[in-house]
């Protein structure tokens, strides 16, 4: 599940020219902390977020294949529109995954100092959920 979810991710947060994007960061590794940490049903939510971001282009743009079978251009008009979208359930599914995404590159360094932030320190590994 974790290549689907990052798939996702860096559909919705890609690179520009003055910032990076998810994908210059350690998605990987996020997501694998996230999965260890998360309590099961954020992990539910992520996994049906990414799921129906896939499944959707027929809905959003018309194109009947899957979002990973898109162009760039076509991938970009569906992100854009299934955040958009006026159905609120299909909005805040794929919103979980991008807000998810949001905390993994906000948390990078390289992302910190574009906006003249400190890197984090270390993580202490004292939240654990019980």
């Amino acid at each position: 599940m974790i290549p689907l979810i990052k798939f996702v991710m860096c559909a919705m947060m890609p690179r520009t020219e003055s910032l990076p994007g998810i994908a210059d960061t350690d998605v990987d590794g996020f997501l694998r902390r996230l999965r260890k940490d998360a309590i099961p049903l954020y992990w539910v939510g992520l996994v049906l977020g990414a799921v129906v971001f896939v499944l959707t282009p027929l809905f959003t743009i018309g194109v009947p294949l899957p979002a990973f079978a898109l162009s760039k251009k076509l991938l970009d008009r569906h992100t854009e529109r299934i955040l958009a979208h006026p159905i609120y359930v299909i909005r805040q599914a794929v919103f979980l995954v991008r807000v998810s995404g949001g905390l993994c590159w906000g948390a990078d360094e390289r992302v910190r100092a574009h906006f003249a932030l400190a890197p984090y320190p270390p993580d202490p590994g004292t939240f654990r959920q019980s």
